[in-house]
């Protein structure tokens, strides 16, 4: 691969002569991809029994595998139905780093498309808040629909600046994940428009917007919280340099993390004050692990952390637009579900929503999803969403249509076709094996198949 010229004289400076050339020459090396199964829905174990595939696992992530190249991991029913996210293995590590437990607070402040946004949901066993942005309108799109398709419902999806968010939310959070946008050095060998894309000064440019960032994102945390910073780029400037801009400027200390599965320790030694807490990160190096490259930080806001309020469960409304539309949501569970769960419910235009805990109410920002969006509630009638039926397990149906793995119309299903079926009127879940993939309504013999058209298998 033609690398840019100054990148390779920054790391000709950097490294030694032996590391150097391995380095460069790590370049024409393979990719690598994996997937990181859904533990909201599936264990490891029975998901490798499920594809019938043995897969290597990720050293460091116990849910994470590596598969082979042209495998066509996005076009499986397993895919469609929720259980694994096709993701980078070295961009598994910032949502593992950060550790969020159930019941929390947590802002993933760069979240889009997703990744590691339903990787903390999943850790968190759908409890407590992740507020996930993006500000980018369009990657934003992305975002929830991932989000919908694991199965998250303790996600408030939002599309706004650090800077405003900073007013809505001082000293909120428990844990903060900054993914932030970078040079891209650590994707050249993924994508060859990032070499393209890369100047001598897109660096220094991407340190001022990271330092912005991290700014905003340090007047979020509470005292006592939790920060992992985190880029996809291998130059000290936007790494280890920066870590050392924040622990001088702001009251935040390095957590060590220790090294594991081929990922190394940061480096003090590329710093101005070489302090020792600098190099209490990791970095991942192409030459040296299974993965692209990636740099991982994690860092604690100085002072004691108060405890988050009482998740409350009761049944409420925030208007009483949302009290009809639940009312409707109700009867239609009545009839076609087993369980209905209370929270507060909101209703934005004809969507009903179930909020995630501690939103009570809906702050003044842009937003796209709030918890789990159940359905459409027009002219007194509801109609459920494909987001309700991927956050629900198979005994939350009254009725299922259950196929195993290697019936065709689980193919013909997911492409929209019309299926053929006897059974019960109503609405009822298709399902793969145990696994919800999306609704029908049952007429005579004939389904009505729902799944979205923007979801199809093509």
């Amino acid at each position: 691969m033609k690398l840019p010229e100054f990148f390779e004289e920054n790391f000709k400076i950097l490294m030694d002569a032996d590391e150097y050339r391995d380095f460069i020459a790590s370049f024409d090396g393979k990719r690598n991809y994996g997937i990181r199964v859904n533990t909201l829905k599936i264990t490891p174990e029975d998901f490798s029994a499920l594809i019938g595939k043995k897969l290597e696992p990720i050293p460091w992530i116990p849910e994470g595998y590596y598969y082979s190249e042209g495998e066509s991991f996005g076009k499986l029913p397993a895919y469609h139905a929720g259980l694994y996210y096709i993701q980078e293995p070295s961009a598994m590590m910032p949502a593992q780093a950060l550790c969020p437990q159930p019941g929390e607070k947590v802002l993933d402040l760069c979240a889009a498309p997703g990744g590691k946004t339903t990787a903390l949901g999943s850790r968190m066993q759908n409890k407590g808040l992740i507020v996930a942005n993006d500000i980018s309108p369009k990657r934003v799109k992305a975002l929830v629909k991932n989000v919908e398709l694991m199965g998250l419902t303790n996600t408030f999806i939002v599309n706004e600046s650090p800077e405003k968010l900073q007013q809505i939310y001082p000293e909120y959070f428990d844990r903060i994940l900054l993914d932030v946008p970078c040079s891209g050095e650590g994707m050249f060998r993924k994508d060859r428009e990032a070499v393209l894309s890369c100047s001598r000064f897109k660096s220094e440019e991407c340190v001022a917007i990271q330092r912005e960032i991290v700014k905003s994102a340090y007047e979020m945390l509470k005292p006592g919280g939790t920060m992992v910073y985190s880029t996809c780029t291998f130059n000290p400037q936007e790494n280890e340099e920066n870590i050392e801009f924040f622990i001088r400027n702001f009251e935040l200390e390095v957590d060590k993390l220790e090294p594991t599965g081929g990922f190394e320790p940061s480096r003090r030694e590329w710093t101005e004050s070489k302090d020792l807490s600098l190099s209490g990160g990791l970095r991942l190096w192409p030459h040296k692990a299974a993965g692209e490259g990636h740099f991982v930080c994690r860092l604690i806001k100085k002072g004691s952390k108060k405890a988050n309020e009482k998740i409350i469960s009761e049944l409420r409304y925030t208007t009483k637009e949302a009290e009809k539309a639940v009312q409707a949501f109700e009867e239609f569970a009545r009839g076609n579900m087993n369980s209905f769960q209370h929270g507060t419910f909101h209703l934005r235009g004809s969507s009903l929503f179930r909020l995630p805990h501690y939103l009570n109410e809906l702050p003044p920002i842009k937003w796209e999803k709030a918890g789990l969006y159940l359905g459409e509630y027009r002219k007194g009638r509801f109609e459920p969403s494909q987001s309700l039926v991927m956050a629900s397990k198979t005994e939350d149906f009254k009725r299922i249509i259950r196929f195993d793995k290697n019936n065709h119309n689980i193919i013909r299903y997911l492409k929209g076709e019309t299926l053929f079926y006897d059974g019960e009127k109503g609405f009822a879940a298709v399902c793969y094996e145990d696994f919800p993939l999306g609704w029908v309504k049952q007429d005579g013999q004939m389904l009505k198949n729902l799944y979205p058209k923007g979801w199809r298998m093509m």
